[in-house]
Order: C-alpha cells, then structure tokens, then sequence
C-alpha cells in the first residue's frame, strides 16, 4: 500500500499576544508594555496515511485536530517537519470555509470548485449532481449569508464529494447537519472507501470512528499519544479525555480485559432468549469498577449501552471474573460486535476496554428488518 499522506516531524507554534495595544496612543505612552508567549499547538506529528486507508483523528477540545488538518491542506504551514500528500485533496475544514456570504449558494458552488483546481466546464458536470445531493434546489440562487448552519454544510459536503477527490479530508463540520443528511453523508464516506480512495476524518464521535475507520490517531494538547487500530485508539482517547477531568486522574496500575466467553462455548441465540456470559479480568491491585457494555449493529449502529453504577465490581488483585447475563434480548436476526469495558467507580477513569470483545449471532424465526422487536398488545 503506498502513502498519499506523509506526515514528518510536524510541529506549528503561534504568538500569544497579552495587553496587545490597539492603537497608536497606547503603544507611545507604554512603549515597553505587554508581551508574547509562544504556544505550541503541534509537537513532533509523525504518521502515514496509505492508499484507499481511512484514518481518524480524535482529541478533545484544543488538542491540535484542526490545527494539524489546516496543515495538511495548505491552510497553515507547519514550524518545523514536512507534508507531502499525493494526488487531489479536497477538504471540509470549517463552517463554511471558502464562502462569500454575499454570493449565491450557485456561484459559490463554481468559487469553492475553482479553490478545488476544478476549471468552470469541470464544474458545470457536476453542478446538477452537486444540487441535488445538497437538496437546495429552492435556494440555490440566494445569498448564502442567508443559509443556516446546517445548509452551509450540506453545500460544502456536496461539492466536496462530487468532484472526486482522491484524498477526502473532513474536519468535524458533519456534526452539524441533522441526523439523516449525516447518514447520507456517511452513505458517500463509504461509496469513497469502495472505490479506494482516501479519506482522514477529524470527529468528537467515537461511534462513527468505530463505524468507518480503519484505524485512528489521537491528541492529547498538540502531542500525538496513539496511532493503533480502532479499538485502542479510543481506549486511550477515553482515557485522556477523563483525565482532563478534575478529580479523574489516570490510575497507573494495571487492569486488562483477558477474554470474553461463554459457558457453552458459542454467543449464538434466538431473540426473547436470556444471554450469559463472563469476562475475565486481571488487575495488579484492588479497585471499584463500574461494568460498561456496549452493542452495535455491523454498520456501526450502536444499539445500547449500559453503565452498572448502582452495582460496582469490586476486582481484587489477580485473575477476576465477571458474570453477566442480559435478559430477554430483544434483538432481531443478525450479527452484533459488544464492547466491554471498566470504569473506575471513583474516578470515572477508564480502567480497561476491550472493542468488539464478542459477537452476538441473533436467530430469529419472523422478519429481519430492524434492530429490535417491541413487545405490543393490540385490542379493537
């Protein structure tokens, strides 16, 4: 698999100005005040990012994710290291970025295409493609000082994925579109990943990392602490995310989810069924857990989660095991992926977490569309 996207030794600093004067008057009589420190928004970033590969990017607020796209797409230049990309990029930085506001949404359909590299007749192609995926056919013609938030997205998202890019960067502008033009967009994320191109995605939401990543990378204030499959990257994202928590500090000692099982050997079941099963757990000292279970469909659905705080597990130093059993499961047929994981009782710290530590075959005798079946009485 050859790398579209080399990241080298990226580091990005700015000034930050305090009591910065205004005016010529406050800088003659205080020549000497106010002053400058140095912020470094990104230290020592170093990934590749292969052919048709899905990357996420996840950090908490202020960790340097946008910063680092910026960098990537040519917004920003980098302090030190280096950035070679291969192939055409298109990118979704921000809100409406790239749009006059007092430009019609089409001509700035032809504006953001040209920012694209896209010539006029490339454009005209696409246009009723671009529209119609956008679905502002009614207000194509309007100022797009008077769009909402959500219409600036769908905008930027429709020209973005129909000019074909090879590379797809999308910063975290998908949060703000309603929940269906979201599964669209994510319907269009995986049509890309079918037909190899490469996509690097910046979100806050773990489920659709998990749902459409390959693997991720995460931040932690402008510091890259993990480039790992799916599954730990958000162990660790979880686990600093809470550590910025007051009062929730990491625990250095060590908790590791073993293995997941079942008495007869096989998570098979029929739906309405009871499901038992243990998790073997082992620990270097003694702590109050707090049982997290999550279950997602096979597209990244996820379907519930549960966090037993009314009953702590208490794990002794050792080899522990945790039975648990779910009742009347009310699942359809299908496969599901359960995440398991530990969350100190005291702290809210994450202890241990497994991704995709078992998976459910559901069986069920009727129809299969849908999730879950809701027990009903009807009387006429």
């Amino acid at each position: 698999m050859s790398a579209v996207i080399e990241v080298s030794g990226v580091a990005k600093q700015f000034k930050i100005h305090h009591e910065r004067h205004q005016t010529l008057k406050e800088r003659l009589l205080h020549p000497r005040s106010g002053s400058t420190e140095i912020f470094d928004a990104l230290r020592d970033i170093n990934f590749t990012v292969g052919e048709g590969e899905t990357v996420g990017i996840v950090g908490h607020n202020g960790s340097g994710k946008s910063t680092l796209l910026k960098c990537i797409c040519g917004v920003l230049k980098p302090t030190a290291g280096q950035i070679r990309l291969r192939g055409s990029l298109a990118a979704l930085l921000e809100l409406g970025a790239g749009f006059q506001p007092e430009l019609s949404g089409r001509d700035n359909v032809y504006l953001y295409g040209s920012m694209l590299g896209l010539s006029r007749r490339m454009v005209e192609r696409v246009f009723e493609d671009i529209v119609d995926f956008s679905e502002l056919a009614h207000f194509i013609d309007t100022p797009v000082k008077f769009y909402s938030s959500g219409m600036y997205v769908r905008l930027a998202f429709a020209v973005a994925v129909n000019v074909a890019p090879e590379i797809l960067v999308v910063d975290e502008v998908l949060a703000v579109g309603d929940e269906r033009f979201q599964a669209k967009c994510l319907d269009r994320i995986r049509l890309f990943q079918r037909e190899g191109r490469t996509i690097l995605l910046v979100t806050h939401q773990a489920d659709t990392v998990r749902a459409v990543c390959d693997r991720a990378i995460v931040l932690d204030h402008g510091i890259q602490v993990a480039d790992d499959t799916v599954g730990e990257a958000l162990r660790i994202f979880r686990q600093r995310l809470l550590g910025q928590v007051p009062g929730h500090a990491v625990v250095s000692s060590t908790v590791q989810i073993t293995s997941v099982t079942t008495p007869s050997g096989s998570f098979d079941m029929r739906r309405g069924e009871d499901l038992a099963f243990e998790i073997d757990v082992t620990s270097d000292h003694a702590v109050s857990a707090n049982l997290v279970t999550e279950v997602f469909t096979r597209t990244g659905l996820l379907v519930s989660r549960s966090d037993a705080q009314a009953a702590p597990v208490e794990l002794r130093p050792g080899v522990n095991r945790i039975q648990v059993e779910w009742r009347s499961v009310p699942l359809l047929d299908g496969v599901y992926d359960v995440n398991v994981g530990l969350v100190e009782a005291s702290g809210g710290t994450v202890l241990a977490w497994r991704e995709k530590a078992a998976a459910v075959q559901v069986l069920y005798d009727g129809r299969a569309t849908g999730v879950v079946e809701i027990e009903s009485s009807v009387t006429a």
